[in-house]
């Protein structure tokens, strides 16, 4: 539900017969947008009029969306089914995370397959012989067009930063290797909460139990 929901007298079906299709695309008319944040860094904010389809005559609804270029996500396991892990500060958050190699799309239609690779290279200095697509999904829809792409990565091999330089909080990373097992019972027990890191760890542990990894 949105903040600014209000009460209708107009009943909803609780049940409106079976599922016959998953997530798709969909865009409903937008009556005016209006920048309220842009500058030359990642993100910007947005505030758009929309309306429902058909429904032109009714008052625009006032929707804020934050655009974002999406990311890539690497869980990258060894041979002895470690996975190679980071602890980062996260300002917003005032946290200390442990999560997963990632990175932005740095330019639209950029391969999320090769942000992926060279995110694993310039944060943990290791290059991956095996690629596979784990899952795609939205961070958080209601509010903005971010999406995560998730990778496994195998066949590890340690390189150099092909040059990249770490600073600000990236500098102050540490970088370990954790038995898998131990990384999925400290998400399942909540010691591990960056969003990212639960999804891939489940999304894995899941693939791996149904024989598709």
């Amino acid at each position: 539900m949105t903040s600014d929901a209000r009460i209708s007298d107009t009943p909803v079906p609780l049940d409106q017969g079976p599922l016959t299709e998953w997530d798709v695309p969909e865009s409903w008319p937008v009556a005016s947008s209006e920048d309220l944040h842009r500058d030359g860094w990642v993100v910007a904010l947005r505030a758009d009029r929309i309306n429902r389809p058909g429904h032109e005559n009714e008052e625009p609804f006032r929707r804020l969306v934050v655009e974002h270029p999406g990311a890539a996500v690497v869980l990258a396991l060894d041979e002895e089914e470690r996975a190679l892990v980071i602890t980062q500060y996260r300002h917003p958050a005032k946290r200390r995370f442990v999560e997963l190699p990632a990175g932005l799309i740095d330019y639209p239609g950029e391969d999320p397959l090769d942000v992926a690779v060279r995110e694993l290279r310039e944060e943990v200095a290791h290059e991956a012989a095996e690629w596979t697509p784990l899952l795609s999904t939205y961070t958080s829809p209601g509010i903005s067009e971010e999406i995560h792409h998730f990778f496994l990565a195998r066949g590890l091999t340690a390189t150099d930063r092909d040059g990249f330089e770490l600073e600000h909080e990236e500098a102050e990373m540490s970088v370990h290797w954790v038995p898998f097992e131990e990384l999925l019972d400290a998400v399942l027990t909540g010691k591990a909460t960056d969003s990212p890191i639960v999804q891939a760890v489940l999304a894995y542990a899941a693939l791996k139990a149904r024989g598709r990894v």
